[in-house]
Order: C-alpha cells, then structure tokens, then sequence
C-alpha cells in the first residue's frame, strides 16, 4: 500500500470511522529479561492505518488528538482492543503475558478515564495481572494531586502503574517521590553519547534508587548489545527496544509469545519482611529513629557478587565505635576493601556470603588500618554481625553491627603472650601444674600433662584414675592419698618428694589450698617440679649426661 501523509482536516474527519472499523489499532513491542532472553510484557503503542493512504505516522495524529480533545478516544480504544486480543488468548489457550497501555494527561484531566477501562476489563472478564497502565511524567507536572488520586484508584483495582519516559520532565527526583508508581521506564535518549558520559551516570543513579524503592526498572529504546550490556551492568535487565523486536501487529506477536519463553517481572529489591525501605530512608520515621539512636553501632552497605561494596549508611554509634573521630562521610567515603590487615578481607567476604547462604546472622572478627584526619593512623579489631536485608539480582543489601573489640583482643594477646611465655620456663624447667577442686574431686592438668602423661583435660574422682594407670606408683599411693585427705580437710600448705610414672622418676610435689570467705577449702593447686640430686649435679657439671627414663619419653 502507498502511503500518503494525510492533512490535519482528513485525519481529524475520518477519526470516527478509524475508530469503528479499527483502523486505529495497537501494535505489541515485547519487553525481554536482557540476562534471561525471556519475554516479561509488551507495551500496546498505537497505530494508524487508513484504508486509502496507509500508515500515518504517530508525531503527526497523537498531539493532533491532543489538541483537539480527542485523544482520550483513541486511548479508551486501544485499551478495549487490548482487552479483546488478551480474551481471544483467553479463549484459545495462547501463552499470556502483561500488556502495558498508555493513558495521556488528557484522560486524567477530564475524563471519567479510570472507571471507564474498569468496565472495559470486567466486560472482557480480563484478570487484571495481565494489564498495566502508563503514565508518563509530564502528565503528572501541574497536577500532582489528581495524578496521586487516580493512580490510587488504578491501584484499589489491582492495576501495576508504569511512570513512562521518567527523567525527561523537570521534576524527575520529586515524582519518583511522590508518586506510588510500579515501574519505572527510561529512555535511552541518555545515552545519545558514550555509554560512560553523564547520561551514564544519571541512568545509574536512577536505577540504584528505584532499587531501595523496590521499583523494577525497564529500558525502551535499546537498540544496540553495548547499550543492553551497560544497563544489565547497572543492574536494569529489562529492556524493550528494537534489539530484541520492533513493534509487531497481532499475528506477528502471537507468534512471538508462541516460540519465546515467559518470566515474571521481580522487583528490584526484595526486602526481608521486617524492613520497608520508604520508611527507613525517612527522618521522621521510627525505624530511622531506631537505627539512629536504639540500636547500637550499625552500618549499611551493599555488596555485589564480584565482590564490590560501598558503604550507603552508618549511624552516630557507628562512628563512636570506630573511634577515630570520624565524620559520616568520611566513613562513607573509605573504600571498605582498602583497609583491612592481613587475610582479614577474604574473612570478611566469606562471611558474607555465608550470610547470604544461610539468610540467618554471621559473625567475624577482623583487624583495619584506618586513618582519620584529627587521629592519625589506628590499627581496630571489630566484631561484625551481618545479616541480608535485601537483593536485587547480584547486588546484595547488608545490614552490619560492629562492636570494637580492639582493647579485648590486645588484652588477650598479652595474656597469650605471657601464657606462652610462662608455658616455655615451665618446659625448661621440667614444672608440671594442675588445679584440684575440693567438692568435687575433679582435677584439670596443664598442657604439660597432658602432652607428656596422655591426661584428659579433665579427671573426676581424683587421685585414683592416676594411682590406676601407675602415674603414682603403688607403694606411695596410700601416702599421696594421705596427702590428699589433709588437703580436703583444709591444710594450707603441703609438699613431699614422691617418685613418679613407672620410671619412679622423683619430682618435689606441692600443694597450696584456697578458702572461702568462711575458712572451708576450695581449691588446691598443686605442681610437680623435677628433683635433681647432689650425685646428678656432679655429673652434670663433669659433662656426663643423666637421663630419666619416662613412659613417654626414648632413651637416645
């Protein structure tokens, strides 16, 4: 068919028969999962076809309609025509998915537009999942209040909202903040350039807040892989655009959905139950008031499956915590993955992944390097408890408590220390040493005990398990038993030569006992030092070597 581009005054006189004989009909452009290459909607765009000059573009009747107050026409047309091709899939059992359709400022301004369509779906008995309504952002400029109101009336009928061509208008960042819309669409006009210039950067800030919104977000007008590409690396897999299909008539898309496979659309960030995301991000809220103040020192951060994080939010205690004296966007500011101490990163990763696994609270404890313009440099340890409260697709939201443990740990490394260094004299100086509680007979030996006469870390009935297995020999078992019964009537202090392990290898052993504060014995703590005799000395000093013998130990 030849086309002719009709003149204002013949599109405007043959409208009437356009829209009885449906010369004015929709085409279906798919919207695609660009990581998935599943179909999740169309978008119903309309088109005219007039009988005797073909196909006439868009740009010239739509603001035509406009101007002349019968666009709304058009739309209440397009939205039955939609409803008669979802019931003829209906009725022959054709694969179905959501359909989007556009409703212009001028069905909102003056005209009944939402009841309208409503009687529509229900005549067509069409479920309502399968049909979406878009609005675009100018429509909502000068009139925010009537805007709030009919999308609250689409919502009470079950309808998803689409917010078309968001960022075009002047208002962007205040819409998107007042308008409970479902979904968000951009344009690719943004990327008139490279992929990496402003426009870039605009779409990635926008996608990240439709994010904490929970907002999925679909790119129209993708044309190129590289531009598909770019968005999936933002985050925004759903794209519509001429990639993947141009708009298609009714067969053709039927044909379409018939050789493609069909997913949902997910939100953008799925929140755990306990976390709405408008209310956390709002100073007057009780969860902010919460997470600044009841809470204790908390962060958080988002974390992609390539391992990249960035830290969004942290509270006051958060920075008291930390104890550098640290403003909060400076905290902010710290490339997270900079500053942590030996093996201390792959800690911390693994323990979020396991977090992410197990959707349950994981711990560990990690040393930073952290540096402050009033402190200087630090070395801290903190504890870190990490729990997932949100994921879109790779990217993960962690919620983190820290506690600073550093005093703790510089504490235990001291006492460490000094564990180890008493554990190296005690070896030089062939000391064993054991705690004996009173009441209840128990005994709990060194590691030198342990090691050297195979004790378990703990002996009840104490002393006969070792007269048993011949740690006392046989003939001073009576005598140490003696000992014994002296210390559990409270004794404080006692000491005998005893020899030792079937080697009868003689060692000093002593006993001192504690009491309560009424005077009855506690405990008793008791050592065994090797004996070394007069003869011994001697022939130490003459270089002759003296070697006990040991049940654990070869004569070389």
């Amino acid at each position: 068919m030849q086309t002719r581009r009709m003149s204002e005054r013949e599109l405007l006189d043959s409208l009437e028969i356009a829209l009885q004989d449906s010369h004015i009909y929709p085409c279906f452009q798919p919207q695609f999962n660009h990581s998935t290459g599943r179909m999740v909607g169309a978008e119903a765009l309309m088109r005219w076809k007039d009988p005797e000059n073909g196909m006439q573009y868009p740009s010239d009747f739509i603001p035509l309609l406009e101007r002349n107050d019968l666009l709304y026409l058009a739309d209440v047309h397009i939205f039955k025509m939609v409803c008669v091709f979802l019931r003829k899939c209906l009725d022959q059992g054709l694969p179905l998915m959501p359909i989007s359709v556009n409703m212009s400022r001028y069905d909102i301004y003056k005209h009944e537009y939402v009841d309208e369509i409503e009687a529509l779906r229900i005549k067509y008995d069409i479920p309502v999942k399968y049909l979406r309504i878009e609005v675009t952002e100018s429509s909502a400029i000068g009139g925010m209040e009537l805007m709030k109101d009919v999308i609250s009336r689409l919502h009470k009928h079950g309808y998803l909202v689409e917010m078309d061509d968001f960022g075009s208008g002047y208002s962007s960042l205040n819409i998107l903040k007042d308008l409970n819309v479902d979904i968000i669409k951009l344009d690719m006009k943004f990327l008139c350039g490279e992929v990496g210039d402003r426009g870039g950067i605009i779409l990635n800030s926008v996608v990240q807040m439709a994010r904490w919104l929970g907002t999925p977000v679909i790119t129209e007008g993708v044309e190129t892989m590289e531009q598909a590409d770019f968005m999936k690396s933002l985050g925004c897999n759903y794209i519509q655009g001429y990639l993947y299909s141009k708009p298609l008539e009714e067969p053709a898309f039927i044909e379409k959905i018939g050789q493609i496979e069909h997913e949902a659309m997910t939100p953008a960030m799925e929140f755990i139950n306990t976390v709405d995301a408008g209310k956390f991000w709002d100073p007057a809220s009780m969860e902010t008031l919460i997470f600044s103040n009841l809470v204790g020192a908390a962060a958080i951060f988002t974390y992609k499956d390539s391992g990249e994080m960035e830290v969004v939010r942290v509270n006051k205690k958060y920075l008291r915590e930390i104890g550098m004296n640290m403003t909060e966007q400076e905290t902010i500011a710290i490339k997270p993955w900079d500053h942590f101490r030996d093996d201390g990163l792959k800690i911390f990763t693994n323990t979020i992944r396991r977090a992410i696994a197990s959707g349950e609270e994981e711990s560990c404890e990690t040393w930073r390097d952290i540096c402050s313009k009033s402190c200087g440099d630090a070395q801290i340890c903190l504890l870190t408890e990490l729990r997932v409260i949100g994921t879109a697709g790779n990217q993960h939201l962690i919620y983190a408590m820290v506690h600073n443990i550093t005093k703790e740990k510089e504490l235990y490394n001291e006492v460490f220390n000094s564990d180890r260094r008493f554990r190296y004299a005690s070896e030089q100086a062939k000391i064993y040493a054991w705690e004996y509680t009173i009441s209840t007979k128990q005994m709990r030996p060194c590691f030198r005990c342990m090691r050297d006469l195979n004790l378990p870390p703990l002996i009840y009935n104490y002393p006969e398990p070792l007269i048993e297995n011949g740690v006392f020999p046989p003939d001073y078992a009576d005598m140490y038993r003696e000992m014994m019964r002296k210390i559990d009537a409270g004794v404080p202090h006692i000491e005998a030569i005893i020899p030792l392990t079937v080697g009868r290898i003689p060692f000093h052993v002593r006993y001192t006992t504690e009491f309560d504060e009424n005077g009855h014995p506690l405990k008793a703590y008791g050592s065994a030092t090797l004996v070394v005799d007069e003869q011994q000395q001697t022939k130490a000093a003459t270089g002759r070597r003296v070697l006990y013998r040991h049940p654990r130990i070869r004569k070389r």
